[in-house]
């Protein structure tokens, strides 16, 4: 049996963010991070929610890469407040921390370790429901089944993934007037993050015809508006493209799941602080190189869908990598870890840590190559200096 969840209503485009005015419901709680506190956003959201007879409490302790200590933060405020709505409101980050305080608000006395057993979560939905909106456009995480919460207390520190059906949320939100404050270089590294879902939903081994068609539409739309966004964030129609994009990223790939670009991209974000999109662009033209052995002709169906001109799959797979560093170059991002301005001596120390916790990232899992620990030790390596992979 196959299945596709998504949202049970998904509102997008221009002026979507009016569904709010017509929740029914008591009360809601609203977790994003303070800079949309500070940008008048939150208050705005609060003020739609009001508009339509709820009451509304602000949460605003949301943090890059959430920490378990934010989710439990988040927790404690929501418990004494009783919302019968949470509403995650941001990037990535934002939606995390909601999705996790989601869990433990219904379920006080899971453990952590009972947490992040994929696919474990008890039913949700008997205290409250979850409204997603998304202000960036690259994690899809409003319509996903998926969170990802630091454990900050090990070292190196390691990024763990809360997959479930049961955290997909009852209603996203992708209103593109809230992107387009977004300076350039977020929306390259957002961009390039919704670049690389949809690569890798579309080479999952888990991935269908469904799934599959809608990568091709983002994929396609991302070369087409991403530089064009980067440019010009007043361009509305790049906006509207890029917001949309990454939604149809998101719908995909929390059906077909990821690979080893997140696994990796994971670490460099828990050890160096690199945003995740950033992370996953540095990491995929390295992992497509690698993952060609084994689905060489699927990246040559993407080649042909962006009307490449290329020989057979192994020239297809050349001319997919090349394109991704031009859009990369296109949108001001670097192409190798050292260009993003890792120390090397530090990066040589870390390698068998970063590689060890990639190991063990839930994304491996549905990788179309098998890698060993080695492989990704190399493909760290090749990311840093640029070097092609055999």
């Amino acid at each position: 049996m196959k299945h596709f969840v998504v949202p049970r209503g998904i509102f997008f485009g221009w002026g979507s963010l009016d569904y709010l005015k017509g929740v029914q419901g008591k009360k809601a709680f609203i977790v994003t991070d303070k800079p949309l506190v500070e940008m008048g956003v939150a208050d705005k959201v609060a003020g739609y929610l009001q508009e339509a007879g709820l009451e509304t409490k602000i949460f605003d302790g949301s943090l890059p890469d959430p920490p378990r200590a934010c989710v439990l933060e988040g927790v404690d405020m929501l418990k004494n407040f009783e919302a019968d709505w949470i509403v995650a409101l941001g990037g990535g980050s934002s939606m995390d921390t909601a999705k996790g305080i989601w869990v433990l608000y219904e379920h006080p006395n899971l453990t952590w370790d009972e947490v992040f057993v994929p696919f474990g979560i008890p039913p949700l939905r008997n205290k409250a429901k979850m409204i997603a909106i998304a202000t960036t456009s690259g994690t899809g995480s409003e319509v996903t089944c998926a969170a990802v919460i630091t454990n900050k207390e090990v070292k190196p520190e390691v990024k763990q993934v809360i997959a479930s059906h049961e955290i997909t949320p009852d209603v996203a939100i992708v209103d593109p007037e809230l992107s387009s404050s977004m300076p350039p270089l977020v929306t390259s590294a957002t961009g390039m993050d919704a670049l690389t879902h949809a690569i890798e939903s579309y080479t999952s081994i888990a991935a269908t015809d469904i799934d599959k068609a809608i990568d091709l539409g983002a994929i396609k739309i991302i070369f087409r508006a991403l530089p064009k966004a980067f440019a010009d964030g007043r361009n509305a129609a790049a906006r509207e493209d890029m917001h949309t994009a990454s939604l149809m990223a998101g719908m995909a790939f929390t059906n077909s799941f990821l690979g080893i670009t997140h696994a990796l991209a994971h670490q460099l974000g828990t050890e160096y602080g690199v945003p995740h999109g950033k992370g996953n662009s540095l990491m995929l033209p390295y992992v497509i190189q690698f993952n060609a052995i084994a689905v060489a002709e699927l990246y040559a169906e993407i080649a042909d869908y962006l009307k490449l001109d290329y020989e057979n799959n192994k020239d297809a797979v050349k001319k997919l990598v090349a394109a991704i560093f031009e859009l990369q170059r296109d949108s001001g991002l670097p192409s190798t870890i050292k260009d993003a301005g890792i120390d090397e001596a530090d990066f040589k120390k870390k390698l068998d840590g970063l590689a060890n916790n990639a190991m063990g990232d839930i994304t491996v899992g549905n990788n179309p190559r098998v890698p060993s620990l080695q492989d990704l030790k190399d493909l760290y390596v090749a990311a840093f200096y640029g070097q092609e992979v055999m």
